[in-house]
């Protein structure tokens, strides 16, 4: 009677054969699985398992490969009509030769991969707007993506006017890609209502939490939130929070040694060398003129480098925007950005110190992120010009009439209004000036360069004169 097959068997064997994206042959399953097991054991194991569609047969005589069937997850739509939809489970995008190249070594088992550690030479041969990661061409089509309405306004005039879209989609999207299973529905109710989703891990909803606050702090802050090493640091504060085992990581550079699940590379582990290296990574980041450049060197750099204990490709991620919202360009929000492709990509860095993997993944993303926000772009309203043009002006007026404790009135915005507003304009700017104190509170006092402490202590007088 011949040995039944157990199913773990045949699961162990499918795995391995899903992780050559090129197939594999009968010698090197062998190899992979017992060097001791006779081929016919083998090729009976295989024969079931092409039975039962799990995998599939290319080639012949010693060209014979064996590659995984795509997986296949039957979803019923009932809309007017019943049907059944097939729909592969891992969903990849257009990828280039190089790209390829890249995807098929690291789906290799990690055991065939060599083991590296971190190389200096990656981050040395970069010289800022001499070398490039994306060509001249390739900068110049997304930019034509990526231009918006507010182009000639001040930094990060669009993404403010798309700011509740940009929370949802970049919070829910850059959690998926660190396996958080809230849905995009679930976070647009955890972010607009505060409604934690049923049944999902307190860590899930705070992670979408900390997203949420350091995305705004990167749109609302941005005379602050640059291309700097406080940014960044900043940055992690707000994504890591209550997420670290020690708090005391949250904000500061590791002290210890990590390592990268599913990944032969070993991050550098010297506290004073990771300094260091952080602080260059940071000013040559800085000193790249394109924003797209700028913002593809921090996805690769900063990820690579690993200068916190965790939670950096999230860092990397949200790092990527701040040339984009500063030059009012489209925000990269990685929605539909396959996981897998993601991780292929990164580890494509991590151990190759190759990045068209990582760039062909960026590319297509932008793309998509473009579509996701052409709709809302058509929806803006026009910039309000007069505001624009007094925007130094009032800002300067709401801060002297809060810092002097004065009352919000049309005669102490009259003596306190600054020269260059032309007299035909100053009883618009009056109004206007009204309009922003009804507005007022300590959220958003920060626009004029107001701290909560004065903007409070303001409302006490006001309250006291009444």
């Amino acid at each position: 009677m011949p040995k039944v097959i157990s199913s773990q068997e045949l699961d162990q064997i499918v795995e391995l054969i899903g992780q050559y994206a090129d197939g594999i042959g009968v010698e090197g399953l062998v190899q992979a699985i017992d060097p001791g097991m006779p081929r016919r054991t083998l090729q009976r194991r295989l024969a079931s398992l092409i039975e039962q569609k799990r995998i599939v047969s290319e080639g012949v005589g010693r060209g014979l490969r064996y590659r995984r069937a795509p997986r296949i997850v039957e979803v019923s739509i009932t809309e007017h009509v019943h049907a059944t939809d097939q729909i592969a489970a891992e969903v990849y995008i257009p990828i280039s030769s190089e790209g390829e190249e890249i995807k098929a070594y690291v789906r290799q088992p990690r055991q065939q991969r060599k083991p590296v550690s971190y190389k200096n030479e990656f981050l040395e041969q970069y010289h800022p707007n001499q070398t490039t990661y994306l060509p001249e061409s390739l900068c110049a089509q997304l930019h034509s993506l990526g231009r918006s309405p507010a182009e000639q306004t001040p930094a990060g005039t669009f993404a403010r006017d798309i700011l509740n879209r940009l929370l949802i989609d970049l919070s829910w999207a850059s959690s998926k890609l660190e396996g958080n299973t809230y849905s995009r529905l679930d976070t647009e109710r955890l972010i607009e209502f505060g409604q934690a989703a049923e049944g999902k891990d307190a860590l899930e909803t705070q992670m979408i939490l900390n997203h949420k606050s350091a995305i705004e702090y990167l749109v609302r802050d941005t005379e602050h939130a640059g291309v700097n090493p406080e940014t960044i640091i900043a940055l992690h504060a707000f994504l890591s929070d209550g997420l670290m085992p020690d708090p005391l990581t949250c904000g500061r550079i590791r002290n210890r040694p990590v390592e990268i699940g599913g990944s032969v590379y070993l991050p550098i582990a010297m506290p004073q060398r990771l300094g260091e290296l952080f602080g260059i990574v940071m000013s040559m980041a800085a000193e790249i003129r394109d924003p797209f450049e700028q913002s593809f060197f921090l996805m690769v750099h900063l990820p690579y480098l690993q200068p916190f204990e965790d939670v950096n490709k999230r860092v990397s991620r949200l790092a990527a925007n701040i040339p984009l919202i500063q030059h009012n360009l489209c925000p990269l929000s990685f929605v539909d950005v396959p996981q897998q492709a993601y991780v292929d990509g990164m580890i494509g860095v991590y151990e190759l110190n190759r990045i068209e993997l990582l760039r062909d993944i960026y590319v297509w993303a932008y793309e998509r992120s473009c579509q996701q926000y052409v709709a809302v772009q058509q929806q803006l309203v026009p910039p309000d010009t007069f505001r624009l043009r007094y925007r130094n002006e009032l800002a300067e007026t709401v801060r002297a009439i809060v810092r002097d404790g004065q009352p919000a009135v049309e005669t102490a915005i009259l003596a306190i209004m600054p020269t260059t507003v032309v007299q035909e304009d100053q009883p618009r700017f009056v109004a206007l000036a009204l309009e922003e104190f009804k507005t007022l509170h300590a959220g958003n006092a920060i626009r004029f360069g107001l701290r909560p402490l004065e903007f409070a202590a303001w409302q006490e007088r006001c309250a006291e004169r009444d």
